[in-house]
């Protein structure tokens, strides 16, 4: 098919595929569901548009498991933070708690234990836009570019409808671990206004918001809502320090310089480098929203959009003095003598980001028709301050303190138009049939820093982008789709979809899904999904280019079809395939008793992961075994950094590349149950659900021989636990109300490495667990509205301040500023920062809300 006449194709028939469902959203308050969590507003007419294309399903009739969460159950969750507020409701959901470098500012999330880039986002039905910010570092969440749910603001949202799924055929090539879908707000009047403060028990990351929610008439048939959020949070700290007073033998160090003795010796006896990283950056993040729709006698036009900036910082790495001083033992040849003990560098990150989707929909002739088009941009700005240029102090004698190191944007144009028509074909409920397609056009660019972050290594902690890094990916990309849902029998529903795809890079695909749910009385029904499916490699993933440092390591990472990747033996990514299975059961067995529990099975074939380091030096000696491709290691990395065109900080003693690659076949079987029973008692009401998921990933296979190790291999099966349940209970009486919520979580592992080689490490390749134990966490929120509009609230999130413990691993006594992990480069915490809950501990608020 030509390119012309795949555009007339769009034209003719439109995009994507749930846009016709959001025009029930406007006129019916489906805010709440059963199940679902504490602190939701139960709604006897749950309707829901996510997962299904039949109008007036309710949740717990429909074919496929979908979760509904109230504006109500979101704000008790207490930090203002829709990341926080899902993984602390829906079991299946893991929000990143940590990140490294730019991950601190674009936190990912995800979905039965996959990828975030198997869950598809969308707002108002409208596809949501990627993150231009890519992780990097290898680790649960690797290679995501997926949306920033911290970007819409917890009061912008009407209810949130999660379908827990493969659903790639019914609403396109990502959605293979299911579909998350913001509903927003559209009330034409009130106001309601929010202030919140909070702080985490140590007294760290204290955190302030404000927000207001305004909806207005527009004429007699029309509304405008908008949302205005202020976010600001301050640093959170992490570590027993980042300086090594020991060996692992327990000896005490000894290559000290003896000009750096004194100073190296006081930085431990003061814990000098306790607080630096590790924890969460400094930030202060401004969302405006707003959501229109004007009926024009039939013909409805809407929109709705967003703009938001972001400003952070992040502490980095501890530099000593030998990275920034001439002669260590002369302070005044230093760049500057007040940093003759050291240095820490900060990360600043400038996030602009803003979204407008405009479009028309109505009826004719029986056929609900719903055209749009969303034009989307994310930009971060990256900066390195109070920091210095080695290499080009000690060759002209001066450097910058701050650095200007690039900056990176992702922008995307979607195009929809759906159809739907019910027909009468002599069953006793009409056939309902949609069709539609999408026209999605994305771009990717890396833009290069300054010059002197260029020059040579560039500033400590985070070099510029190269010259060699810059440039502009884009890809075009058409989809077609259609959907049956039939009743043969009343208690019967059969619901097929199918789904073509064609990208501008990597050609086309057609999947499909079949669903079914059978209602053998009121109280008992079955359900079950089979479906294919298929992910293509997001642009970033392919043409990410960087240099990653740490104060005494760099990594190269190489876009998977540059010729230094192609050297190494990989290539262009290709797109992953799936196949997905469900079963399960919804079960009522008494009044206001609702039971859902569903089985799935979800393979994953070339899926794409990190090749990790590659290392061609390691502690300053060359690594001259195995070959790859016929060359040492060293060898075979020095190539690909001189064939990238970096240079590397002569300082640092290893040195490695990486990049992404189609290596692995991976398996995730699981479970997800949900139950709910509301009380009504004489003085108050109480609402009781209980929530669970088992989740176990299984690597199959890999291509990737020894650059997969068993390190690698945990990051899947075993960073996350297993076994979420969350038990929640929600007390209401007059003006009084109590909110608990209980959370626990299996045990999660991840394998860390010292950086010299201890002969009794207890795991192949010098590995040794980091294990989080298994915790429960307990939040709590008591409210009371003191008059109809005023509203005040008090509650922790991780009530009893619960940290992952810090086992002693190795050897010998873990001693206070003791870095055993990663000997001197980074601090004892990190390997244990993967938890579920992170290790900023409690987080105790109060908020007030007004309602006019």
């Amino acid at each position: 098919m030509s390119r012309i006449s795949k555009i007339a194709a769009v034209v003719l028939l439109g995009s994507t595929a749930l846009s016709t469902a959001h025009a029930e959203t406007l006129s019916q308050d489906s805010s709440a569901a059963a199940p679902q969590s504490a602190g939701a507003e139960p709604v006897a007419d749950d309707i829901i548009v996510t997962g299904t294309r039949e109008s007036g399903m309710k949740a717990t009739d429909a074919a496929a498991p979908v979760t509904l969460l109230s504006s109500a159950a979101i704000e008790k969750v207490g930090q203002p933070n829709l990341n926080q507020a899902l993984t602390q409701i829906v079991p299946s959901f893991q929000a990143q708690t940590q990140g490294t470098d730019m991950a601190s500012f674009a936190l990912s999330a995800r979905l039965r234990g996959v990828s975030p880039n198997h869950t598809l986002v969308m707002v108002n039905g409208k596809r949501r836009h990627n993150s231009a910010i890519i992780q990097v570092i290898a680790g649960a969440f690797g290679g995501s570019v997926a949306p920033s749910i911290d970007l819409i603001p917890p009061d912008a949202v009407q209810r949130i409808e999660i379908l827990q799924e493969g659903a790639a055929a019914q609403y396109g090539s990502d959605a293979i671990a299911g579909v998350i879908n913001i509903i927003l707000k559209s009330n034409d009047s009130g106001v309601t206004a929010k202030a919140s403060a909070g702080q985490y028990y140590d007294s760290e990351g204290v955190q302030y918001s404000q927000s207001a929610n305004i909806g207005v008439p527009m004429g007699d048939s029309g509304f405008v809502n908008l949302t205005l959020f202020h976010r600001s949070n301050d640093y959170t700290f992490l570590g027993d320090g980042q300086t090594s007073v020991r060996n692992l033998d327990g000896s005490t160090v000894t290559n000290i310089s003896a000009a750096f003795r004194p100073i190296y010796d006081d930085l431990n006896a003061r814990n000098g480098t306790a607080e630096i990283n590790g924890g969460q950056p400094k930030s202060a993040l401004s969302i405006g929203f707003i959501n229109a729709g004007y009926d024009f006698n039939g013909v409805e036009a809407y929109a709705f959009g967003n703009i938001a900036r972001r400003v952070g910082t992040a502490k980095q790495g501890y530099r000593p003095p030998n990275r920034i001083c001439v002669n260590t033992a002369v302070p005044s040849t230093c760049f500057a003598p007040t940093v003759a003990d050291g240095m820490v560098p900060l990360q600043k990150v400038v996030q602009d980001e803003y979204s407008l989707t405009g479009g028309l929909r109505g009826e004719v002739s029986g056929w609900d028709w719903d055209l749009s088009a969303t034009y989307a941009a994310d930009k971060n700005d990256i900066y390195t301050l109070e920091s210095a240029n080695t290499s080009l102090f000690r060759a002209t004698g001066f450097t910058p303190r701050d650095f200007y190191n690039g900056a990176f944007e992702f922008t995307q144009f979607v195009g929809n138009l759906d159809l739907k028509h019910e027909f009468d074909i002599g069953f006793d409920d009409p056939m309902t049939f949609a069709a539609g397609a999408e026209y999605r056009h994305e771009t990717y660019e890396i833009f290069a820093g300054d010059e002197a972050s260029r020059f040579k290594e560039g500033g400590q902690s985070f070099p510029g982008y190269a010259l060699s890094d810059a440039g502009k990916s884009d890809r075009d990309a058409y989809a077609i789709y259609g959907n049956v849902i039939v009743k043969p029998v009343p208690e019967w529903t059969v619901d097929i979809a199918g789904r073509f795809e064609d990208f501008s890079d990597f050609g086309s695909t057609t999947i499909g899904k079949l669903t079914s749910r059978y209602d053998f009385s009121d109280a008992f029904a079955i359900r079950g999904t089979a479906s294919t499916g298929f992910r293509a490699p997001t642009l970033a993933e392919s043409n990410y280019s960087a240099t990653n440092v740490a104060p005494t390591s760099a990594s190269v990472q190489l876009p998977p079809s540059s010729a230094a990747a192609v050297a190494l033996g990989f290539g262009a990514l290709k797109p992953e395939k799936s196949t997905n299975f469900s079963a399960g059961v919804v079960v009522r067995p008494i009044p206001r008793l609702a039971i859902t529990l569903d089985g799935y099975y979800i393979k994953i074939k070339d899926r794409i992961a990190s090749t990790g380091s590659i290392t061609g030096i390691r502690n300053g000696v060359p690594v001259l075994t195995p070959l790859i491709n016929g060359m040492t290691p060293f060898a075979a990395v020095s190539a690909a950094i001189a064939a990238s065109g970096k240079d590397i900080d002569p300082s640092v003693n290893t040195i490695s590349v990486q990049t992404f690659t189609n290596g692995i076949d991976t398996r995730t079987i699981g479970f997800d149950f949900s139950a709910r029973y509301p009380v009504d008692l004489d003085f108050g009401n109480l609402d009781f659900t209980l929530s669970a998921n088992y989740n176990e990933t299984k690597v199959l296979s890999s291509n990737l021989g020894s650059l997969f190790n068993a390190q690698a291999e945990a990051i899947l099966e075993t960073s996350s636990p297993k076994f979420k349940a969350v038990f929640g209970t929600l007390f209401e009486s007059g003006p009084f109300s109590a909110n608990m919520r209980a959370t626990y979580y299996a045990k999660s592992t991840v394998l860390s490495s010292p950086a010299i080689t201890v002969a009794s490490a207890p795991i192949p390749g010098n590995f040794y667990p980091a294990e989080v134990k298994p915790a429960a966490i307990v939040d709590l929120e008591l409210g009371y509205d003191f008059t109809k509009w005023l509203n005040v609230a008090v509650g922790a999130n991780n009530l009893f301040d619960k940290k992952p413990e810090i086992p002693a691993l190795l050897p010998v006594a873990v001693a206070s500023g003791t870095s055993p992990y990663i000997n001197g480069s980074t601090t004892i915490n990190s390997p244990f920062t993967h938890g579920p809950y992170g290790t900023n501990g409690g987080y105790y608020y109060a908020r007030l809300t007004l309602n006019f």
